[in-house]
């Protein structure tokens, strides 16, 4: 039993003998207790790493739906503090859509000049194999501080990771250390990565979207990373999945919170309840901390930022 499980019992046992004994009213001490339970782990800092900002013009998008959907930098950071956030790592989505259709190279210009001034957030440079600028942009990019990773998005690109995934790390080697990729679809399966994880064993691959599959099972990821050798394979929790319940625990059940990271997909998600779902779930206080924070902060070498709550 983790010393996290202990304290929230703990507090919630005195809370029920202070009751008992008519020394406090029972509603008011476990809501007490559980308000202080709660409390430590919603200041427990975070870390999403799987954003996104701009326009979402995804072809045929209905007028409501593409302004939900949409958000500037600025927009996205100020949501993501109201889910404890500290540091968002996104990519533009004119860069990944419309499917087929998207702008890469204009939108890594537009994103290496808007992350560079918007605090608390930095950039993935996005690489599609089918547009070699990207990879010019890429080798400049990934030498500014603000720029930490490349985002690869082969449904959206078009592309099967079995044909350019080799490209992609041989590339990777070079010039970045973390690689953020969609998963799930028939483009990017995930146990197409692991031989290349394994290989590139000084390179960190998140894949995108626990438990996104479309074959509709939800452990793709999570086989993925355990049939992989190095450590250097983790999973985000981007997913609307996530809010099914069990998920996520069983996940840190199979594979460690080492292995799982925080991320929420926004703007196309609400980052505060996805922040919920990770704060409410069945998992220790060590393990949330490890989700929100611990990894990701080891992955890209953050630190905490002074924030207004």
């Amino acid at each position: 039993m983790s010393d996290s499980i202990t304290r929230r019992q703990l507090l919630l046992s005195a809370a029920a003998g202070a009751a008992a004994h008519g020394l406090l009213d029972s509603d008011d001490a476990f809501a007490e207790a559980a308000t202080a339970a709660a409390k430590s782990v919603a200041d427990i800092p975070a870390i999403d790493v799987h954003g996104h900002y701009g326009e979402y013009n995804r072809k045929n998008v209905r007028p409501l739906l593409k302004e939900f959907m949409s958000a500037s930098a600025a927009a996205v950071v100020e949501r993501n503090l109201l889910a404890g956030v500290h540091w968002t790592i996104a990519s533009p989505i004119q860069a990944l859509v419309p499917r087929g259709g998207a702008d890469p190279v204009g939108g890594n210009d537009h994103a290496f000049r808007t992350v560079a001034k918007t605090a608390g957030m930095k950039q993935y440079v996005v690489v599609d194999p089918l547009k070699p600028k990207t990879y010019e942009q890429a080798k400049l990019m990934l030498k500014a501080p603000h720029c930490v990773g490349i985002k690869m998005h082969p449904e959206e690109h078009q592309y099967p990771i079995t044909k350019h995934g080799r490209e992609l790390f041989q590339f990777a080697a070079e010039h970045a250390k973390v690689l953020l990729f969609h998963s799930g679809c028939q483009n990017s399966e995930p146990g197409d990565y692991v031989k290349l994880a394994d290989e590139y064993r000084d390179i960190t691959v998140i894949l995108a979207h626990l438990g996104n599959g479309h074959d509709d099972d939800p452990s793709h990821q999570v086989r993925a990373i355990q049939a992989s050798k190095h450590g250097n394979l983790y999973v985000d929790t981007s997913s609307a999945r996530n809010i099914m319940p069990g998920l996520i625990e069983w996940a840190v059940k199979e594979i460690g919170a080492g292995q799982i990271v925080f991320g929420t997909d926004t703007p196309l998600y609400y980052s505060p309840m996805q922040r919920a779902r990770i704060n409410h779930a069945q998992i220790s206080y060590e393990d949330k901390k490890k989700i929100l924070w611990e990894n990701s902060a080891r992955i890209f070498g953050l630190e905490k930022r002074d924030i207004a709550r």
